[in-house]
C-alpha cells in the first residue's frame, strides 16, 4: 500500500526522484490502465503542492476522452489540435503553459486554473494520451517540473499494459 513519505519539495530534482521512487513501488505488479492511471493521478493530486486538478485524457480516434483524474469536474472530449491537451497530442511533444489565458484556444474546464503542463503519455512511438497538470497559480510550473512529470509518465507506461 502506498505510503505518502515526506518528500523535500524545496529541491524539486530530489522532490521528483522520491515521487518517482513511490509511484514505480505503488504500481508495482499492477498491469491495469485504468487502475494505474487512477493511482497515478491520486498520488500526483496527493503530493504535488498547488494542483487544483491531475490526471489523464485517452486518445481515441481524433480525440482525447476523459480519463482517471483528481479535481473538479473536467472536459469530456477534446478534439486533437484544440486547447493545451489537444495541441500536445498534434504536436507530439510537452507543452508548459504559465499563464492560460495567454495560450490562443485554451479549454476552460475550471476558471480556477491559470497553468497548465500537458505531457504526452506514449506506448513505444504512439501517444496514447496525455497527463495533464493544472494550477491556480500562474507560472506554477517550469521545466524542473516538466521534466519530472515527464519521469512519471515514463513510470506509468512502463507499469502498464496497452
Amino acid at each position: 500500500m502506498f505510503q505518502a513519505a515526506a518528500i523535500d519539495i524545496e529541491n524539486k530534482a530530489e522532490f521528483y526522484r522520491q515521487l518517482a521512487q513511490q509511484l514505480q513501488g505503488l504500481l508495482e505488479g499492477e498491469r491495469d490502465m485504468i487502475a494505474n492511471a487512477a493511482n497515478t493521478s491520486a498520488v500526483m493530486f496527493q503530493m504535488i503542492p498547488d494542483l487544483n486538478w491531475a490526471g489523464f485524457y485517452i486518445l481515441r480516434g481524433d480525440e482525447l476522452v476523459l480519463g482517471p483524474f483528481q479535481g473538479k469536474p473536467a472536459c469530456v472530449r477534446i478534439p486533437v489540435g484544440r486547447g493545451v491537451c489537444g495541441t500536445a497530442v498534434r504536436e507530439g511533444t510537452s507543452i508548459l503553459v504559465k499563464d492560460v489565458h495567454t495560450f490562443s484556444g485554451h479549454i476552460a474546464c475550471d476558471a480556477a486554473s491559470r497553468s497548465e503542463l500537458v505531457v504526452p503519455v506514449r506506448n513505444g512511438n504512439d501517444i496514447i494520451g496525455v497527463m495533464d497538470l493544472h494550477s491556480p497559480l500562474p507560472s506554477r510550473f517550469d521545466t524542473d517540473h516538466q521534466v519530472g512529470i515527464e519521469r512519471l509518465a515514463q513510470i506509468f507506461t512502463a507499469a502498464t499494459t496497452f
